[in-house]
C-alpha cells in the first residue's frame, strides 16, 4: 500500500482545522439554543433570529453583544455549584461568531442546517394547565409617578393545587417594571371595587388573606420549580396580580394573560424564601449620596436548622451595581451562592442550582448590596446624579439577594419562618430606635 507522507496530512488537518464557519453549520445551532425563545415573534426581544436573513441583517449587533457578553442575558457569574438553565455562551462559542461575522457571514450548505425550534403554543413552558386573563386592560398613562395595581381574577378551582410555575404574556412590556403574584383563598378580591375609573385597586398590600406565589420582573424567564416542588392554592381561590407600572413617555394599555402549571401531587417539602438584607434594605438605612461611587449594604442571618438551597435571586434598582450571596457553613467551609458583577436593572432572574445544595444547621448567609450613583455609571437615571434613597418609585432604590430553600425536616418549616421574622423584626426595631420618624413610613406602608 502506498504511504501518505506527512508533508500531504499536516496540510489536511490544517485546512479542516481552519474552515470557515458558515451559518447552517456552526452559527445556526448557537443562536437556536440560546437566543431565539426571547428572539421570535411576540415575544420581549425588538427583532427575530429564526433565519439566516435574521441573524445576517444584525450580525455585527450580535458579535459585539456577544463579545461583550451583555447577550445572551445571564448575569450570574460562574461559582462552583452549577446552575440549571443556563444561557451563558462558551468563549469558544464566541469567538466562532466573531470569525464568522468577520469572514463575510456565509450561510453555508443547506444539508447542514437545524431545523429552526419550534414555539407551537406561543408560552415558553409549553401550554398552561390553566389560562386566565385580566378582566380588562388597565390604563398606564404617559407621566406620572409608577403605579402599584391589584388585578384580581377568580380561577374557578374546584379542588386545591400546587403550581409548579407560572408564565405571563404582557401588552405593554414596556411599561410593567415588575409584578407579584398572590392567592387568595377567600376568592373575594376580584369583587373589591375599583377605587377609580380603572380595574383592581391600588397599594402594595394585596389583602390581609393574599399568600405569595412569586413574581415575574424585567428580564427574567419562566422556570419549573425543581425536584417536584410547588406553591399552594386552594379551591375557589383568587389570582391576585400586583402590577408595578412605569410610565414611558406614552399612553400604554396592559391586559395580561397568565399561565398556571400545576404538579400533579403535593410536594413532600415546602419553599420559604431568605432575604438579605429583609424587605429589599427596607431596615437597612439606604441613603445614598449624590456622586458616591461605591455605597455597601450587607447583612447576615443564621440558618437555624438543617436545609437544602434550592436557588437564588437578587434584586434592585437602576444603580444597583454589585450583589453577592455566601454560605460558611459550620465546618468553616465557604461557598459562593450568588455573584452578579454588573448588575442590570432591565435583566433580573431566579437562578435554580444543577443539584439542591446541602446547607446544614449554623450555616452563616451572608449578603451584600453596592450602588454606583457615580456620574461615570452609564445606568444612573439622574444626571447629574442626586441623592437616593430607599423608595417605591424606579428612580428611588432598594435592594437584596435571597436564598429559595426547602428544610431537610418539613417540620422545621415554621420554626424556620419563625426565626427569619425575629431576624426581620429585629433590624426593624433597631432601625425605629436609630430615627424614630421611621415608624411612620412603616405604618405608611402597611396603610397601602
Amino acid at each position: 500500500m502506498r504511504s501518505i507522507s506527512a508533508g500531504l496530512i499536516f496540510p489536511l488537518l490544517l485546512s479542516a482545522q481552519t474552515a470557515a464557519p458558515t451559518f447552517n453549520r456552526d452559527i445556526a445551532p448557537i443562536v437556536y439554543k440560546n437566543c431565539a425563545e426571547c428572539h421570535r415573534p411576540g415575544e420581549a426581544a425588538p427583532f427575530s433570529l429564526l433565519s439566516y436573513q435574521d441573524v445576517a441583517k444584525k450580525g455585527k449587533l450580535i458579535a459585539a453583544v456577544t463579545a461583550s457578553k451583555q447577550m445572551p442575558p445571564w448575569k450570574a457569574e460562574q461559582v462552583s455549584i452549577g446552575y440549571r438553565d443556563e444561557r451563558r455562551l462558551k468563549d469558544s462559542e464566541i469567538a466562532l461568531i466573531r470569525t464568522w461575522v468577520q469572514g463575510g457571514m456565509p450561510e453555508g450548505d443547506a444539508k447542514s442546517k437545524p431545523e429552526a425550534p419550534k414555539f407551537s403554543s406561543g408560552w415558553r413552558l409549553g401550554e398552561p394547565d390553566l389560562i386566565v386573563e385580566m378582566p380588562a386592560a388597565y390604563h398606564v398613562p404617559a407621566e406620572g409617578a409608577d403605579i402599584y395595581r391589584n388585578i384580581a381574577i377568580p380561577l374557578g378551582l374546584a379542588e386545591d393545587k400546587w403550581i409548579t410555575a407560572i408564565d405571563m404574556r404582557l401588552t405593554a412590556r414596556q411599561v410593567v417594571h415588575h409584578v407579584l403574584y398572590f392567592s387568595d383563598a377567600d376568592g373575594k378580591a376580584h369583587s373589591r371595587p375599583s377605587d377609580g375609573p380603572e380595574p383592581g385597586y391600588s397599594g402594595m398590600g394585596a389583602g390581609a388573606n393574599a399568600s405569595g406565589l412569586g413574581g415575574w420582573a424585567l428580564g427574567a424567564q419562566p422556570h419549573f420549580f425543581p425536584d417536584g416542588l410547588a406553591m399552594p392554592v386552594s379551591k375557589g381561590s383568587d389570582l391576585i396580580i400586583q402590577y408595578h407600572f412605569h410610565p414611558d413617555g406614552k399612553p400604554e394599555a396592559e391586559k395580561s394573560q397568565i399561565g398556571l402549571y400545576f404538579a400533579k401531587q403535593a410536594p413532600d417539602r415546602r419553599m420559604t424564601s431568605i432575604q438579605l438584607p429583609p424587605i429589599y434594605s427596607l431596615f437597612s438605612g439606604l441613603d445614598i449620596p449624590a456622586g458616591q461611587k461605591d455605597y455597601v449594604v450587607r447583612d447576615s442571618y443564621v440558618l437555624p436548622a438543617d436545609v437544602d438551597g434550592i436557588g437564588v435571586g437578587a434584586h434592585a434598582h437602576y444603580i444597583g451595581k454589585y450583589m453577592k450571596l455566601t454560605a460558611t457553613l459550620p465546618n468553616g467551609d465557604k461557598q459562593t451562592l450568588l455573584e452578579i458583577k454588573d448588575w442590570d436593572f432591565a435583566w433580573q432572574d431566579r437562578y435554580f442550582f444543577q443539584k439542591p445544595v446541602s446547607l446544614p444547621k449554623g450555616t452563616r448567609l451572608d449578603g451584600e448590596i453596592h450602588w454606583d450613583n457615580s456620574p461615570e455609571n452609564p445606568r444612573n437615571p439622574s444626571s447629574p446624579p442626586i441623592r437616593v434613597t430607599w423608595g417605591e418609585q424606579s428612580k428611588d432604590e432598594m435592594g437584596s439577594v435571597h436564598l429559595i430553600a426547602v428544610p431537610k425536616d418539613p417540620a422545621e418549616l415554621k420554626a424556620i419562618q419563625a426565626d427569619y421574622l425575629q431576624h426581620r423584626n429585629k433590624m426593624a426595631r433597631e432601625r425605629v430606635m436609630q430615627d424614630p420618624s421611621f415608624l411612620q413610613k412603616i405604618r405608611e406602608l402597611q396603610a397601602k
